[in-house]
């Protein structure tokens, strides 16, 4: 099972620090330097002191479903609101198992689907 294939996203410029990573098949959080903050969703500043010098440091790749959802058109899918070990939260696919036994609380890991642009996107698949 895959992605349902759509639109690809856009390369921002002033990210491509976290887009090189996908090129890598790693995924990049950013992290403040002033206050120690790991966020997402990838930015130039720092949500919670505003500053301007952050880090882009490697996610473990592994998490827990927090929320998720079965779509079922135009084919059945489970898109999921997944809880970094970091602690950050991203939504994305959860792929290699039936939508319908993805749980919240199922431990997940990073998994990628090639762009035509040589970036990845991430998804992810049950741990183990």
């Amino acid at each position: 099972m895959t992605v349902i294939r759509g639109i690809e996203p856009p390369e921002d410029k002033d990210l491509g620090t976290f887009w090189d990573g996908t090129r890598a098949k790693e995924l990049r959080l950013p992290t403040c330097r002033s206050c120690g903050t790991t966020f997402w969703y990838p930015r130039t500043t720092c949500p919670s002191c505003l500053a301007e010098e952050l880090d882009w440091r490697a996610a473990s790749g592994t998490g827990a479903v927090h929320a998720v959802s079965v779509n079922h058109r135009p084919e059945k899918y489970a898109v999921a609101l997944v809880e970094l070990d970091e602690g950050v939260r991203l939504m994305s696919n959860v792929v290699n198992v039936d939508p319908d036994d993805v749980t919240v609380g199922m431990r997940v890991r990073l998994s990628w689907e090639a762009l035509s642009d040589g970036r990845h996107l991430w998804l992810f698949e049950p741990e183990g």
